[in-house]
């Protein structure tokens, strides 16, 4: 019980930091400009819901073809760790390569903004995919089903986080300000690269052993 309660945790923060609610919110307001309170609970939900279908779809079917071509998943850690540090890092530092992502432009004049922008690709992007990736390497051998629904538990969650979150954009880009929601960002850039760097460190542990280079 223990393993899969710290696999739901573990996955729940690092999904909430890596989506960062707080950097999406500036871009959710300015699509959400002249919406009344209820079309903006509709944009929020259906960018939630969107994203929720992608990382579900893509953790029960990446599972499936990573079975197929035998992929070691300790080389899922390694992969997924790296990709979580240079998010980490990108967030962290300023001027990072992914304002371009949040930027509203972004969605190309889609007619569903909650699809993208919202959910794709700041909601369902690089790092969902890593953090989707390096918490299936986790699970239990002899629990895999059961790892897969406490991951999926653990996106509903943090999808429910985000909704709220979007829904009180406005209350809390007044209470915190910009300078507030750049310093969040700073801090969940630090976590995510330590993430990273764990998921690193376990894979490379795993992937030596596994190959009998390192004694267990």
């Amino acid at each position: 019980m223990e393993p899969l309660l710290s696999l739901f945790v573990g996955t729940f923060t690092t999904l909430l930091a890596v989506v960062n609610p707080l950097e999406a919110l500036p871009v959710f307001l300015s699509l959400s400009k002249g919406k009344d309170v209820k079309d903006l609970r509709k944009l929020a939900f259906r960018s939630c819901l969107y994203a929720l279908i992608l990382i579900i779809s893509f953790l029960v079917f990446g599972t499936f073809v990573l079975k197929i071509f035998g992929v070691n998943l300790s080389m899922v850690r390694i992969v997924g760790g790296i990709i979580l540090m240079k998010i980490g890092f990108d967030l962290f530092m300023p001027g990072k390569p992914g304002e371009s992502i949040t930027d509203p432009a972004a969605g190309g004049g889609s007619s569903d903004p909650a699809f993208v922008p919202l959910a794709m690709p700041i909601m369902f992007g690089p790092g969902v995919l890593a953090t989707v990736l390096g918490m299936t390497s986790m699970k239990s051998a002899g629990n895999e089903l059961l790892s897969i629904c406490v991951i999926a538990c653990a996106a509903i969650f943090c999808m429910l986080v985000i909704f709220i979150t979007l829904v009180s954009a406005q209350k809390i880009v007044r209470r915190i300000g910009e300078k507030g929601i750049d310093a969040a960002t700073r801090l969940v850039g630090f976590f995510v690269a330590s993430m990273g760097m764990g998921l690193i460190f376990h894979g490379l542990v795993e992937f030596l052993q596994t190959y009998h280079i390192l004694v267990p």
